[in-house]
């Protein structure tokens, strides 16, 4: 243990990216956040953990996979498709009937459309903060603004696997909270708010995995998506010699810098209590359980090939061994080099083309994967991104930011099987009957979870914070 904790130096040298580190950096600093918040207050907080059990109960689900697409997927192309309206706003694709009589949805899907006996689709995921981040679908708040909200900084609030995190729930011996295939943003060098702890602190980020994905050819433009091939890994500890992070003192190891916390507390009686959530942190990271739910190889070729073997496929299989090791909240966020992005300004049908073929398969290979190995009914599957598109269609054949109607699509884990709440108008775009906030979201992953989606957490300030923002589950959609 100490041998892999002196691995670990924090360095004086500069960073060079815009934002103060380098890309390479980052992807290396990320993937710590498992024990970045490692101070003394961080690993005495666990003596409280008591407390919180009263906000927990038995949940129908014991885990979350959550599959955020990134920028935006046009709901009207997708899951709630207007063949009557205009060429204008219909677009290009036509849609099938699916497994669940009377419901439609669009021809990209096919096999999905085979599952949604099992699913709950939500056709109305409204809210009004019109952000590139996952800060609305991680969290449950959708009050901020992109001036004040696009990164991730301290204040921010956290996310609901950090809140998980802060609730002592889960097994011990994997990470429990994890995003892949890396942290949101880190194609562009940035850190977009959503995922972190914020101002519950970040020893309750996610452990967030690394990843080195293949493009093909390189793309000509922002909207001329090339599939990104390639798998996250869990960052080993023994490819991180160098380290260098703001977080920690640049002049000394991290060792040295817990060392100094257990010599200023020896008279505190905390020593043993310090000790054992140090090594608990390092235990986790390089355990041969967690490296053996990232260790794809072990799965046969018929699996590899049922999920695709491209990074959204991989990310998914990989979200599937988590689970089913005892993870209990996996985010796969769909953000990679080669424009894997479903930001649609322009292209967006042939974007589309390219991308629901992979959202079609990996989809419908997970439910059935889940459901063959019954952990369906344990793990709930959520599908969705952080706002819809415009109906109209735009000079570039793109649609725009859309934040008052998109979809969310549930499978298992306590939710109802060929399901459809919600109602738009002829143009899809707003909701007619039952609009469902973030908050709302929010809640209702909560109430599965088992967790008390009406309790407070405290800020920076210490006053009390409502962690679903004021939304209520969506009682129609849990079984």
């Amino acid at each position: 243990m100490e041998n892999a904790i002196t691995m670990l130096r924090v360095l004086g040298r500069q960073a060079r990216a815009c934002d103060g580190i380098s890309r390479r950096e980052l992807l290396r600093v990320g993937g710590l956040s498992l024990f970045g918040g490692m101070t003394l207050p961080t690993f005495l907080q666990a003596a409280n953990r008591g407390a919180r059990s009263s906000h927990v109960f038995p949940g129908k689900a014991k885990s979350v996979i959550l599959l955020n697409l990134f920028g935006g997927p046009p709901h009207m192309d997708m899951f709630d498709l207007k063949p009557e309206a205009p060429k204008e706003i219909r677009g290009e694709f036509k849609p099938i009937s699916t497994s669940v009589p009377g419901l439609q949805i669009s021809e990209l899907l096919p096999l999905t459309a085979k599952i949604m006996d099992r699913a709950t689709l939500i056709r109305t995921y409204s809210h009004k903060y019109n952000s590139h981040n996952p800060y609305n679908v991680l969290t449950g708040f959708d009050g901020g603004s992109d001036r004040e909200n696009y990164f991730a900084k301290r204040t921010d609030h956290p996310s609901m696997g950090s809140i998980c995190q802060y609730l002592d729930i889960g097994a011990k011996d994997i990470p429990r909270y994890v995003v892949m295939p890396a942290f949101p943003g880190y194609t562009q060098a940035l850190r977009r708010a959503g995922p972190f702890g914020g101002y519950l602190g970040s020893q309750y980020d996610p452990l967030f995995t690394v990843c080195d994905p293949k493009v093909a050819r390189k793309p000509k433009d922002d909207y001329d998506p090339v599939p990104a091939m390639g798998a996250p890994t869990p960052p080993s500890l023994n490819q991180l010699p160098d380290l260098t992070a703001d977080r920690f003192n640049r002049r000394h190891s991290l060792l040295g810098q817990l060392d100094r916390q257990l010599t200023t507390t020896e008279a505190s009686g905390a020593i043993e209590r310090l000790s054992e959530f140090k090594q608990q942190a390092f235990t986790l990271l390089s355990s041969t359980k967690t490296r053996a739910a990232f260790d794809i190889s072990q799965e046969s070729d018929q699996v590899r090939d049922r999920f695709g073997r491209n990074l959204w496929g991989s990310s998914m299989l990989i979200a599937r061994r988590l689970v089913e090791a005892g993870s209990t909240f996996v985010t796969v966020h769909w953000e990679s080099e080669g424009k894997n992005h479903w930001d649609l300004h322009a292209n967006n049908f042939g974007m589309l083309k390219t991308h629901c073929p992979q959202l079609d398969q990996l989809t419908a290979a997970l439910v059935l994967d889940l459901e063959e190995r019954g952990l369906l009914d344990e793990t709930l599957v959520v599908i969705m991104g952080e706002m819809g598109r415009t109906p109209n269609i735009n000079a570039k054949a793109g649609r725009d930011h859309w934040p008052q109607c998109g979809f969310s699509l549930l499978f298992g884990g306590g939710t109802k099987a060929g399901y459809l709440l919600g109602k738009t108008d002829k143009h899809a775009r707003y909701p007619t009957e039952r609009p469902v906030s973030a908050g709302d979201m929010a809640a209702t992953i909560y109430q599965l979870l088992g967790v008390d989606w009406s309790m407070t957490v405290p800020d920076l300030s210490n006053r009390p914070v409502h962690i679903s923002h004021g939304g209520q589950p969506v009682h129609e959609v849990i079984a």
